[in-house]
């Protein structure tokens, strides 16, 4: 049925309409709340919308025909697969054949009475449809949808209007035409709105994940780390957002808040871009910017060398040439003695989690041992700063290494801080520079507690721990199996380095698996025990049950 005549009413539900088309952020809603209002404004049995493809063609959007109980596209609808109409020929001559094209190309209105009376435009494949379904098209109203700068978007095409007394189809009332040219503007702009929101979101994804892929191609130890951490924070968001018993039961995330959450998690280490190489990539204790470890055994070799000096210098001096020096067995001893202190040392040098205390006592011997430079002097195998690396308990970074790669949060924080965020944005520095706090307060930057930091920046901590551990690309350590990495995880929930309430969901809901089963070798994938998970059911300690 044709729409009211009421000034008020029409102006009231344009009014309405242009509130709804503006809050509205689903593209395929918002095409679907443009057609159906539309029809219901002109009180239209059917109708179409076409958008511009940015390749001079006009695409088939949606299609709605009521009588016939006909919906195509938009967000319920079936797909719809009819051809593109061209808005020009190869050699560029508009297309004026089409009411649609020609709407377009002309920028104007154009109001057909009856399709079957007209011979100005090419309305065969309109006659197709009604010959295949019965249906009757009669009233075409074909308006261009022209956005603030001037450009068509797309057309809005209207058939069939009722007259609201009898039902019978009408021409389009020149009235209503107007109205629908106002709506036609407004869902312009809608659409144009969203479709610039929509690119800047793609350019921004697009430059997070260009700063991610830099900081992971910087080295190839952490390659992966920053595409892998978003996707393990997402899991875990989701489980959490599922739960509905317990410390958690309340919690949830809105669609702005898990993006904010996927932007921290993809710049959660954009502070290693100025972390020098030589600490990110350091493979072995003794090395910089090569492995030091190679001095050492040249120096091994020196004295080994010297031992065969000694060796032959005494067959030579012997009388009796068939004669052996009676020192040539400790000699030999000695020589033996240095080549296993060189796999000692290539075996020290390697990081590990865990130095022996018997090891570190080997090590200060050793050291100690002379050796003559070049020069003529006297010098121990091991220099203070040598030593001091080898010492290292876990790992292979020394006390001042350390200190460099943990700046790289607070350089994170700086740089995220730096930028201008929309307000669903804002907490992203927050989130992102939390990823290395425990909730003990024993963390780093800021020392931060479990009641400090929210619910998404504690995710953050467990997802880049779960990854680093299972990680296959790290330098000082060969990637851990699954029940290695849990077994490692739940001793740092005993410890309140990670968040009980969140330890709890990575278990219970398997997220763990879920990570594993997309990103981890398949050897790495061995069988979980969660009965016997450190810190997790039964396995906690009673003041932590």
């Amino acid at each position: 049925m044709t729409g009211t005549n009421d000034p008020y009413r029409l102006i009231e539900d344009l009014v309405r309409i242009g509130i709804a088309l503006s809050a509205e952020r689903n593209h395929d809603r918002l095409l679907e709340l443009i057609l159906d209002e539309a029809q219901r404004l002109a009180g239209a049995d059917a109708g179409t919308l076409y958008l511009e493809d940015g390749s001079g063609q006009l695409r088939f959007e949606i299609m709605h025909t009521n009588s016939l109980g006909i919906r195509l596209g938009g967000v319920d609808g079936a797909p719809i697969d009819l051809p593109h109409v061209r808005l020009s020929d190869a050699a560029g001559v508009p297309n004026l054949h089409h009411v649609a094209a020609r709407a377009a190309n002309l920028r104007a209105t154009i109001n057909v009475p009856d399709v079957y009376a007209n011979e100005e435009f090419d309305f065969s494949g309109t006659r197709s449809f009604d010959t295949r379904t019965g249906y009757r098209s009669r009233s075409f109203l074909t308006v261009p949808m022209t956005n603030h700068e001037g450009v068509v978007i797309g057309v809005l095409q209207l058939l069939n209007a009722l007259d609201r007394e009898t039902g019978a189809v009408v021409p389009f009332d020149a009235t209503l035409t107007r109205l629908i040219e106002a709506l036609a503007s407004l869902a312009a702009v809608a659409l144009s709105n969203k479709q610039l929101i929509d690119a800047q979101r793609k350019l921004f994804d697009a430059l997070i994940q260009l700063i991610a892929n830099a900081v992971d191609e910087k080295s190839p130890y952490t390659a992966g780390h920053c595409r892998r951490v978003p996707v393990l924070t997402d899991l875990l968001a989701e489980a959490a957002c599922q739960v509905r018993d317990g410390p958690l039961a309340n919690f949830s995330m809105t669609e702005d808040e898990r993006y904010e959450l996927n932007v921290a998690a993809w710049l959660h280490d954009c502070g290693k871009i100025t972390t020098p190489e030589y600490v990110v990539d350091k493979a072995t204790k003794l090395q910089t910017i090569f492995d030091r470890v190679e001095l050492v055994r040249l120096r091994l070799e020196i004295l080994r060398r010297d031992i065969h000096i000694r060796l032959l210098e005494a067959r030579l001096a012997a009388i009796d040439p068939g004669s052996e020096p009676a020192d040539r067995a400790t000699l030999a001893a000695e020589d033996a003695r240095l080549a296993e202190m060189g796999a000692f040392l290539e075996r020290i040098n390697q990081g590990g989690e865990h130095l022996d205390a018997a090891d570190a006592t080997r090590l200060r011997e050793l050291a100690a041992l002379a050796w003559t430079a070049a020069d003529g002097s006297t010098q121990g195998l091991l220099s203070e700063e040598e030593l001091g690396n080898l010492l290292i308990a876990r790992g292979t970074l020394n006390d001042a290494e350390r200190c460099i790669i943990n700046n790289h949060v607070v350089v994170t924080i700086k740089m995220l801080e730096s930028l201008p965020y929309p307000r669903h944005l804002r907490r992203v520095p927050e989130y992102a520079g939390g990823h290395h706090e425990r909730m003990d307060g024993s963390g780093y930057p800021n020392q931060l507690t479990r009641e400090q930091m929210s619910i998404p920046a504690r995710m953050m901590a467990i997802a880049d721990i779960f990854e680093a551990l299972t990680a296959p690309d790290r330098p000082y350590k060969q990637p851990l199996p699954l029940s290695r990495s849990l077994e490692i995880l739940g001793g740092m929930r005993l410890a309140n380095h990670v968040d009980a309430d969140l330890f709890d969901v990575f278990i219970g809901q398997k997220v763990y698996l879920r990570y594993a089963e997309r990103f981890l070798d398949p050897a790495q994938i061995d069988a979980v025990d969660e009965s016997r998970i450190p810190g997790y059911g039964g396995n906690r300690p009673a003041a932590l049950v």
